[in-house]
């Protein structure tokens, strides 16, 4: 391994894990440029499985056993020599303002993100999608790696994330996921917060979706409602925390659902509600 100690924090070779914000790890006027950070042995295993680059290596010294099979696999990968930075725990903890998980962390090219239309025409088995989740403004990074982590662990087809939500290749994200979020499908519906809900609604319906908000709505009917599950092609539309989903993104969906609570209980975390309607309404 192209392995390279570091002795300064202020090493300029490790400023993606360090000093980088988010906004400009994802280098939104350069894309192709961009960054992401995975982290953990097994994260950065299904996001290399997955054909993402990676760019760099920060391990603990004695995690280093574990990087050495990372390395090979990125270097058959057609990335040679990719640098594995390492130093003490103590130094790296400094670094990083965190204690690393298992101990690890790779900085990853940022995959170019495809069209709705062609995302969806062809997504995990190679046929067009079925069942698909749409997350509104959700901001809470370990939800939205939960969501994922649900949506591939029930056979949702693909995410679209609107302009609102939080990158879900922010590194909580991608951590709270254990790396699903590499195995399903996703991309953004919309680039600036006036492509949603009208235009992006319209959007999926022209793609022959229906569209199914998951909203406390004294017109929703039961998740279980036998129509929900007949729809040959189905977008369910979560909502932020807190407040939900928008009055007007309700107004424009074919249907409007809720999970039947017991009394005293108005809802469930929205993580734990999106696994319940994948289950559910699973194709």
């Amino acid at each position: 391994m192209n392995t390279i100690e570091i002795l300064s924090l202020d090493d300029e070779r490790v400023a993606a894990f360090a000093r980088l914000t988010e906004a400009q790890l994802r280098n939104k006027l350069e894309p192709e440029l961009g960054v992401f950070i995975a982290e953990s042995p097994k994260v950065i295993k299904r996001a290399l499985d997955a054909g993402m680059e990676a760019l760099s290596f920060l391990a603990e010294r004695d995690k280093l056993p574990l990087v050495e099979p990372l390395a090979a696999q990125a270097e058959c990968q057609g990335a040679p020599d990719v640098p594995v930075y390492t130093g003490s725990t103590e130094v790296l903890t400094r670094l990083t303002g965190f204690e690393l998980t298992r101990g690890v962390l790779c900085a990853m090219r940022r995959p170019a993100l495809p069209s709705v239309s062609d995302l969806l025409s062809t997504c995990r088995n190679g046929d067009a999608a079925r069942r698909i989740a749409v997350l509104e403004g959700i901001v809470d990074h370990t939800n939205v790696g939960a969501i994922f982590r649900s949506a591939a662990a029930l056979d949702m087809d693909a995410v679209l994330a609107t302009p609102t939500c939080c990158d879900p290749l922010y590194r909580r994200c991608v951590r709270v996921s254990m790396g699903t979020i590499f195995q399903v499908p996703w991309t953004r519906i919309g680039d600036t917060v006036q492509d949603w809900p009208d235009a992006g609604i319209s959007q999926l319906k022209a793609l022959g979706f229906k569209t199914v908000a998951l909203a406390l709505s004294d017109d929703a009917v039961p998740i279980d409602d036998p129509e929900l599950a007949s729809q040959d092609k189905l977008a369910l539309v979560l909502g932020t925390e807190g407040d939900g989903l928008g009055a007007s993104t309700i107004a424009s969906c074919d249907f409007v659902a809720r999970i039947p609570m017991r009394e005293g209980v108005d809802s469930l975390n929205v993580a734990a509600a999106s696994a319940v309607a994948f289950w559910q309404l699973r194709a």
